[in-house]
């Protein structure tokens, strides 16, 4: 029986064919089902899987880790495969982009660029690469629309450094090389600025691998920077700061830089499922890192933005719970915040101004709800 006790957002990002998720906090639960068998247990390095094997011996179980873990794995895969295993060209994956996911991917990423106007004539884009699956299928996505180049613009492609241990900068190489991304490699000291922080490090982390990237990016004459934050990320994001932040906001399509002028930030997957970006990734054969951080296992303390990863995890499991009676949920939950009405709320801050209902009470004439 192979198990894998990371989390189930780390697990669904990337595991080893055949493994069963069972979280580490949740191992004791399930000690009944591995009696009788052979068990071997991997984390991502291999330190939180050492735990569970003692967990589990106490309990009389026949139970073994992979030292290396799923990461230890995954460089012997892509070792395996280099020695001549058949895997997907470039050429094989981009036909796939065009043909199977078509529509479920390419048209919405197209959709977003068209409303959102994301990219005008003569823009000089940055994409913005992390080694994960998200922004790698953006990479290709924006090769793709730069084939059909409707009007001229430019896309580079930019892969920062801020401190990978070697292999996950290895996975990222590889994987860069065979999606055929020519990208530049930007070498920082991030990680080891935030090592010693206390307090909110990842956010700290996030902050200042975004401002690396604008300065990075106008450096290379571009005036926009490409994030491969996608629809889930969007409305997760409106949930969790009503539900953590008492705000009503969300994650905006795109940006103006308050402290780099002249750039722009956007996001061209705002319209795209994660399901079917990881169908993508899966119906190719590829694997990326989930969190690059030298410094955790399981990278369950941090996301892309800084935010609390065990909140998003549970606002993933809530809206999960909630579209098994209301299949619209996640829709209406992203629809929410283009149907503001301003006359029902009591009140909001624009520009940095707070306003109140109060204000113009007086001297409004208001539809009666009776």
């Amino acid at each position: 029986m192979l198990v894998d006790v990371r989390d189930n957002t780390a697990y669904n990002y990337g595991n080893i064919p055949g493994s069963v998720n069972i979280p580490l906090a949740e191992l004791e639960d399930r000690i009944e089902g591995f009696r009788g068998k052979k068990v071997l247990v991997y984390c991502k390095r291999g330190e939180a899987s050492a735990l569970a094997v003692e967990k589990l011996k106490e309990e009389g179980i026949d139970a073994d880790h992979l030292e290396e873990g799923y990461m230890g794995w995954l460089m012997s895969e892509i070792d395996e495969k280099e020695d001549g295993e058949a895997k997907p060209t470039a050429e094989d994956i981009e036909l796939s982009l065009r043909k199977k996911f078509h529509k479920s991917i390419f048209c919405k990423f197209t959709k977003a660029v068209r409303e959102y106007e994301l990219v005008k004539p003569g823009d000089s884009i940055c994409v913005c690469i992390s080694g994960g699956k998200d922004s790698m299928l953006m990479a290709k996505c924006f090769q793709e629309l730069k084939r059909h180049n409707k009007f001229e613009f430019e896309v580079k492609f930019l892969i920062m450094d801020p401190g990978y241990s070697p292999e996950n900068r290895k996975l990222i190489e590889k994987n860069a090389e065979r999606l055929g991304i020519p990208a530049v490699y930007y070498e920082s000291d991030i990680f080891d600025s935030v090592f010693n922080v206390q307090k909110s490090p990842c956010y700290l982390c996030a902050r200042m691998r975004r401002g690396h990237l604008y300065s990075k990016a106008k450096e290379m004459g571009c005036n926009k920077i490409a994030l491969g934050h996608h629809y889930d990320d969007v409305i997760e994001t409106i949930l969790m700061g009503m539900l953590y932040g008492a705000q009503v906001q969300t994650m905006m399509p795109k940006l103006h830089s308050t402290n780099f002028e002249g750039m722009e930030l956007i996001r061209p997957l705002y319209y795209v499922r994660e399901d079917d970006i990881k169908a993508w990734r899966d119906y190719n054969g590829l694997h990326f890192i989930q969190c690059a951080c030298k410094f955790t296992d399981t990278c369950s303390s941090c996301d892309s933005d800084g935010q609390s990863q065990s909140s998003r995890l549970e606002v993933k499991k809530l809206i999960r719970e909630m579209k098994k009676t209301n299949q619209y949920v996640e829709s209406n939950i992203f629809n929410s915040v283009t149907n503001v009405n301003l006359s029902t709320v009591i009140a909001y801050k624009q520009h940095g101004v707070m306003h109140n209902f109060l204000d113009d009470y007086d001297n409004a004439t208001d539809v009666s709800e009776d």
